[in-house]
């Protein structure tokens, strides 16, 4: 039975408002000395306007239901919000105009400049514009799509460590302004691996929590989702990922739960069929259906499962980098390694001859040499400078290579500004 009091109240509030209004009314006219002939007299002296107030009464009346008819098809198009005289809710607790414009970032995000996108991946991923190109238009193309059952993209990136593979998916990550699911599946190797993913099941450890993906994709849907190595992880995992690519969802093993995967971008990277691939790629270059076909088929003989084969949007194939691409991954190495001790690299600071040796020994182990085990090997032998130089307070640093081997020295800040001011 509801209360009483809450009934009254909203059915005599209403009439003691009328009751009141037209007491008031009677109130303010014998205050002013009115009486019915002095009102009749005035009514017949505005009769000649009555035809204009009430055509522009029809005028404004008619406006206010096209406007309001309108604003509806807007709103529901959410190119619109309705807005009223009183301030809206939102914006007394909030910045309504900031969550405005994320919303309007989130319905454009359907189409991005696939141009502009492959220009800022090719100015930071080295030697693979090719690839960078190809990214973009893929994305372009399957994110202006309206209706789909599965993720926006299942790229396999495939071709020798080193390459930028890995670095590229991060990139992609931050162009497009989304987070990113990082996940090495070198330790997938295990059948219980998966429950590191997907959840554990209720009455097993780890069941009260959620996996590391279907967590991350329950919180964040829009994701960029990175497989590293993807050819290490156990059969069981790919099953797995199966329904994630082929029916748009993951199941959460603690909860039963299905968790979307279609606002979401896979991105799948390879170290096997090196060779064969880069050699598909260099005849095929101009036929990239045949291409495909040929690299499904060298990355199958190599042992990779054939269901994941199958659920693969496109492969883009890495090059082996060669000539100057070389000495600029790594001098960004060396770099990269120099700032973690909290030091920068003096502008010209990277001794050219020891970029000559880089290149000189990619020549002769070929893809087995790498950037990154250069930039490690180089650290084993400067750390303990690059660590004294901080203690002093240094701020810039060069490297050099000269008998004694590879060195740090203290750049002079003075001397490394007048450089720059006189370049």
């Amino acid at each position: 039975m509801k209360p009483l009091y809450p009934i009254l109240m909203e059915r005599v509030v209403p009439i003691a408002m009328v009751i009141f209004l037209v007491l008031g009314s009677f109130q303010a006219a014998m205050a002013l000395h009115l009486s019915l002939a002095s009102i009749r007299h005035f009514m017949e002296w505005c009769a000649p306007a009555y035809p204009v107030i009430a055509a522009a009464s029809a005028l404004l009346a008619l406006s206010g239901l096209w406007f309001e008819s309108r604003a509806e098809k807007l709103a529901r198009k959410g190119i619109r919000r309705r807005r009223g005289w009183m301030m809206d809710v939102l914006a007394r607790l909030t910045n309504r105009s900031a969550l405005e414009e994320m919303l309007a970032r989130e319905q454009k995000e359907t189409v991005i400049d696939a141009e502009e996108l492959a220009a800022s991946l090719r100015a930071r991923v080295i030697g693979q514009d090719q690839v960078c190109e190809d990214v973009a238009t893929q994305l372009r193309r399957r994110m202006a799509l309206q209706v789909r059952g599965k993720p926006v993209g299942i790229f396999l990136l495939a071709g020798p460590p080193g390459t930028g593979k890995t670095y590229l998916a991060k990139q992609l990550a931050r162009q497009l302004d989304r987070p990113l699911l990082n996940f090495d599946m070198t330790q997938m190797s295990s059948p219980h691996a998966a429950t590191q993913l997907f959840g554990s099941p209720k009455g097993y450890v780890g069941s009260d929590t959620y996996g590391k993906l279907t967590g991350g994709l329950k919180e964040k849907p829009d994701a960029v989702v990175l497989l590293d190595e993807i050819e290490k992880a156990h059969p069981d995992v790919f099953k797995k990922f199966l329904t994630a690519w082929n029916d748009g969802h993951v199941t959460e093993a603690s909860t039963g739960q299905q968790i979307s995967t279609v606002r979401c971008i896979f991105i799948l990277t390879s170290n096997i069929a090196t060779d064969a691939l880069s050699e598909i790629a260099d005849r095929l270059a101009d036929e990239p259906d045949k291409m495909r076909a040929e690299s499904v088929e060298a990355l199958r003989q190599a042992g990779f499962a054939p269901e994941v084969l199958n659920r693969l949007d496109r492969i883009f194939v890495f090059r082996p980098l060669e000539g100057l691409d070389i000495a600029r991954v790594s001098a960004l190495e060396i770099e990269a390694m120099i700032d973690s001790y909290g030091l920068k690299v003096e502008t010209g600071g990277i001794d050219p001859a020891l970029l000559f040796e880089v290149m000189r020994r990619q020549d002769r182990m070929g893809p087995a040499a790498s950037a990154r085990d250069l930039a490690r090997s180089i650290e084993d032998m400067i750390s303990d400078s690059l660590i004294t130089a901080r203690q002093q307070g240094a701020k810039l640093v060069r490297v050099v290579q000269n008998e004694d081997g590879i060195v740090a020295e203290i750049a002079d800040q003075s001397d490394a500004q007048q450089a720059r001011i006189s370049s």
